[in-house]
């Protein structure tokens, strides 16, 4: 199997199912004190920090990117409109079978495979080899671990071992 797609698609889908479960954990727990579920979701560390909605978003578009940018795998734009646990759960579990479906025959050779990343600031070029150690594998677990501090700091009964999974 390619490295890039070891390193990556593995763990990300892992990191991801985690947050599938942290995010049902999180769903009980506002079920269970009475909490309104768009307070979590709107859950914010600062006023200038993106809510737990858009830490999912950001989330499965770096891993699903991952599959598009390096695997070769087409795109499937997908609209940023969560706005219920339902939803981000939905988003989770799509973005879990597009990683499912990646093959790693599309990582063959990528390593030096040209990736550009467009910002509102201007683009950014990477290598393959660059792109997923680089940026996409630590953006990844930035925003899964931001998922993570919201829940929480929300009173949200998950610690490191949620995060991390179940350790074999």
């Amino acid at each position: 199997m390619p490295a890039l797609y070891d390193v990556s698609i593995p763990a990300f889908i892992r990191g991801l199912k985690n947050l599938s479960n942290m995010l049902e954990k999180g769903k009980v727990f506002a079920a269970e004190q009475g909490i309104d579920l768009a307070e979590l979701l709107n859950a914010r560390l600062i006023d200038d920090m993106a809510p737990l909605t858009k830490q999912v978003q950001m989330t499965t578009d770096t891993a699903k990117f991952v599959a598009v940018r390096v695997g070769q795998v087409e795109n499937q734009p997908w609209a940023d409109d969560e706005v219920t646990f339902d939803d981000v759960q939905a988003r989770v579990a799509k973005a879990i079978s597009f990683l499912q479906a990646t093959s790693p025959n599309g990582f063959e050779a990528r390593e030096d495979a040209k990736v550009v990343l467009t910002t509102p600031s201007g683009d950014i070029p990477f290598t393959g080899s660059t792109y997923v150690h680089g940026f996409a594998i630590p953006n990844f677990f930035f925003h899964l671990s931001m998922a993570y501090a919201l829940l929480r700091m929300k009173g949200v009964p998950v610690g490191k071992l949620d995060f991390l999974g179940a350790i074999r």
